[in-house]
């Protein structure tokens, strides 16, 4: 990128940016500060924070503020950053991932949300359904626009990619946190016991632990103690994975587990649908809403009501999923990568990057 071009394009700041999700959002008109030098020489961290910023005030060095995941941000000081955003005419853009709190307390998820609503912030919702679900939270309805998840792997980087070929029994892959939305050790233990398959794997990515990651209560011993004793299971662990990482091992897998408690959208179903992975997936939030933006390009996830009903009845559906997804591998005579499907996400990011170059540079 040339410097007339550079100081042509919007200048954006993600908070945070490093998820797939928002390292795409560039073009020759958008352009990513984040992991890049300003003008004090300081670098803007991949995963800036509030108070980050705030330590490099004026803010005139950037152009949009997009934030994406508010919930470890305490309501003061994110107040001081939407102040300090309106003295220096930083447009501030927020992404509604999630209507309910990954990290923290409903009433304090809530009042972030009420914090932006009453400021200038222009919003974006990946679906229709979660916007009619934060209008019945808040009471009003936020100045939103609904731009779809998108792909998380880009087309490009499959075009010289192909699933592994493995033997013919399936391959299941569950990567990702330990985070409360998430149960990671019930799956492992049904997958376990549940698939009898001497030759059918189950690939487990993780992210590195932390200290709250073993309270008292943790049952992550449990679930490495299980892994432990099924050779079937193959534990891998990254400080962060990487997208390589994923992608790496989601081309060596044909089920992607997504055993959600509870949760809004999901970029590892996109993930699934990228990469022609069969989803087993909880039909939890506004993830069947995902599906059906693609409804007739990708297949059917292999659907488990988890977050309803009896809670002893939980394994039960998931394990009968799973037996499902399993019957529906066998039955495929191919599950190489879809490159129509492929061309469409190309397709459809040209959308989301016009959607989204409109909510940056607004009147500008």
């Amino acid at each position: 990128m040339t410097a007339a071009t550079r100081s042509q394009a919007l200048r954006v700041v993600h908070l945070p940016a490093r998820t797939p999700y928002a390292r795409k959002l560039h073009s020759k008109d958008i352009l990513i500060l984040n992991e890049t030098a300003i003008r004090s020489g300081a670098t803007v961290p991949a995963a800036v924070n509030a108070s980050w910023l705030l330590a490099h005030t004026p803010l005139d060095w950037l152009d949009v503020l997009h934030l994406h995941h508010i919930d470890v941000e305490d309501l003061p000081t994110l107040e001081r950053l939407l102040d300090a955003c309106a003295r220096s005419g930083v447009r501030v853009v927020f992404t509604a991932h999630d209507t309910r709190p990954m990290y923290g307390s409903a009433m304090e998820f809530t009042a972030r949300l009420q914090l932006l609503l009453a400021a200038d912030v222009q919003w974006v919702c990946l679906t229709e359904s979660s916007l009619v679900e934060l209008a019945c939270l808040l009471g009003d309805r936020p100045p939103a626009t609904v731009i779809p998840h998108g792909y998380v792997v880009p087309p490009d980087a499959l075009l010289r990619r192909e699933r592994e070929q493995g033997s013919p029994s399936a391959r299941f892959l569950m990567y990702g946190a330990s985070r409360a939305s998430r149960d990671q050790l019930s799956p492992v233990i049904n997958w376990s016991l549940g698939v009898t398959d001497p030759k059918s794997t189950l690939r487990l990515l993780l992210r590195a632990f932390s200290p709250v990651d073993f309270a008292p209560d943790s049952r992550i011993p449990l679930l490495l103690e299980t892994a432990r004793h099924d050779p079937r299971i193959r534990l891998s662990m990254r400080p962060y994975p990487s997208d390589d990482d994923v992608v790496d091992a989601g081309l060596a897998s044909d089920v992607l587990l997504l055993p959600y408690l509870w949760g809004s959208h999901s970029g590892q179903l996109e993930l699934a649908f990228d990469l022609n992975l069969l989803p087993v997936c909880s039909r939890t939030g506004h993830l069947p809403e995902q599906y059906r933006h693609h409804q007739g390009l990708v297949s059917e996830p292999e659907w488990f009501d988890w977050s309803t009903g009896h809670p002893n009845l939980f394994g039960e559906r998931f394990l009968t999923a799973v037996e499902n997804a399993t019957a529906r591998m066998a039955s495929s005579t191919s599950r190489g990568l879809d490159r129509t499907f492929l061309d469409y996400r190309a397709q459809e990011h040209k959308s989301v990057i016009d959607a989204y170059a409109q909510i940056y540079g607004g009147d500008r």
